[in-house]
């Protein structure tokens, strides 16, 4: 009668397994593609910090006040505080840089052995914040600047980047897809493009026309992109042609990634440089 296998003996096991994976081929070039997408984004966000002009951006917020004239309380916007643009642009680049640099390095194994069962947690981690500011610029640059509707913002795209984590995790143990999670997710991230559109309308119409065309540009082209990540998905679980190997959807997503920020980053720069915005 053979004996069980020991705690210790199956944690061997599945370190060795792992250290396997980790040497195939196929996943030391997406740990060489992690470490350039570290490099490319860093450069990127050091490149606004170095040189973006600091202008100062409002953050409002909204209270009641007394009129004295009319003697009614009527809401409305008071400065909280201000904010560098540029910062917020370079922080959605650098924590890119830091995801990539930490499943290039140290997260590496436990990258490997996620992506073997078709999922990376890492990934949505990193969109719920960097996605998420992305939208915060967008916002403010549309003509939102009262807090509470950026944070709102900012925890939409949160919500559905983090329902990609529950539709991976979940259809882990299902012998169909389910797609429950990925319709809230969808849901969730397309109210801020709705919000920011209307916001967008109005700037446009009280300003007679004369919303620079960046900021249009910038709405368009990063919704588009939005979609596509959410294209990419749809691609996987339908296993669509070279999307049926879940490292090719991987890559996918990298490269997504890395135009969609850059595309926002550079967009915000040379608009916000010629622009009176």
């Amino acid at each position: 009668m053979s004996a069980r296998p020991t705690p210790d003996s199956a944690d061997t096991a599945t370190a060795e397994a792992t250290s396997e994976l980790s040497a195939l081929p196929r996943f030391k070039r997406l740990r060489r593609w992690n470490a350039v997408m570290a490099v490319l984004h860093f450069v990127q966000g050091a490149a606004m910090v170095a040189i973006a002009e600091p202008v100062q951006w409002p953050l409002t917020y909204t209270r009641y006040e007394l009129n004295p004239a009319t003697e009614s309380i009527a809401p409305t916007s008071a400065l909280w505080t201000e904010i560098t643009l540029p910062l917020l642009v370079a922080g959605f680049l650098l924590i890119s840089a830091l995801a990539h640099a930490l499943v290039a390095t140290v997260l590496y194994d436990r990258y490997v052995k996620d992506l073997d069962r078709g999922m990376n947690p890492y990934r949505w981690y990193e969109y719920s914040v960097s996605a998420s500011l992305m939208i915060v610029v967008i916002g403010m640059l549309a003509g939102i600047w009262d807090v509470g509707t950026l944070v709102a913002l900012f925890g939409l795209v949160a919500v559905m980047n983090l329902t990609g984590l529950a539709m991976e995790r979940h259809n882990q143990t299902t012998e169909r897809t389910d797609w429950t999670t990925y319709l809230i997710g969808t849901l969730a991230g397309i109210v801020p493009w709705v919000v920011i559109g209307i916001a967008l309308a109005g700037s446009i119409v009280a300003s007679d026309g004369q919303v620079p065309d960046f900021v249009i540009a910038i709405y368009v082209s990063i919704f588009v992109f939005f979609n596509l990540f959410a294209l990419v998905m749809i691609l996987q679980y339908r296993e669509t042609w070279r999307w049926e190997d879940y490292l090719f959807g991987e890559r996918s997503y990298i490269v997504l990634s890395l135009v969609a920020k850059s595309l926002l980053a550079w967009q915000v720069y040379f608009g916000t440089v010629n622009s009176p915005i």
